[in-house]
């Protein structure tokens, strides 16, 4: 998974959405709700196996999303210490982002790339790629983005897919409900690799929208139903 876009709107406010592309096989996730962890107030879809997330927010000013692989595909070990999604919330758990950027072992986990916005002085949005062996963190200008997993999508499909969404920010004012549509139908007609995929034994199956206004955060989440055969 995924597919991920992200849109700065004024005074430091912002809408991210997120597909996640997983096996069909996978238990469900559930729906998004309020957790108490160490303390701190978390909200988050939970993942049916691993009882992680790949996206959610906290009470520190802060929302994580999580792509799966890095820069490029990877070859896949027997065994990792833990979930990505794990890393997640320990990640909306800390006081300072950066820090914790900086200090998280992700020894013998899976390659993985975090998009973070934390709002505590202005807005800040920064990505952080674990490619195996290497951390790669880097402060992003606040300007539309799409990312696409390395695990899915060759380089090829990705700058199709940046195509796509830099033809749509022409046409469409940036609502959460256009933004919405371009997560349902963006693509050239082609299960495959549209933004709302599905291929034999996996795709899209649910879209999590997250908008910042002032200070409220809402999280909307849509599981996507799956028909077979």
């Amino acid at each position: 998974m995924c597919t991920v876009t992200f849109i700065p709107l004024a005074n430091n406010d912002f809408i991210l959405t997120s597909s996640r592309d997983v096996p069909f096989a996978r238990k469900p996730a559930m729906a998004p709700k309020k957790y108490l962890e160490d303390g701190v107030e978390l909200y988050y879809p939970k993942d049916g196996e691993a009882g992680g997330s790949w996206i959610g927010t906290s009470n520190k000013n802060r929302l994580i999303c999580l792509l799966n692989g890095g820069f490029k595909n990877h070859e896949i070990k027997n065994n990792y210490k833990q979930s990505r999604g794990i890393v997640v919330k320990e990640i909306l758990k800390k006081d300072a982002l950066q820090s914790i950027l900086n200090q998280i072992d992700l020894t013998n986990i899976e390659p993985f790339t975090i998009v973070a916005l934390d709002w505590n002085t202005g807005l800040d949005l920064v990505e952080l790629v674990w490619d195996g062996n290497k951390k790669h963190i880097q402060k992003l200008l606040l300007q539309p983005k799409i990312w696409s997993s390395s695990t899915l999508y060759s380089d090829e499909v990705k700058e199709l897919r940046e195509l796509w969404f830099k033809e749509w920010q022409k046409k469409q004012k940036f609502y959460a409900s256009s933004i919405l549509e371009f997560h349902h139908y963006a693509g050239i007609g082609d299960p495959e690799i549209d933004v709302m995929m599905r291929r034999e034994k996996g795709g899209t199956v649910s879209i999590t929208q997250v908008v910042k206004k002032g200070e409220i955060v809402n999280m909307y989440y849509e599981p996507i139903k799956i028909t077979v055969g």
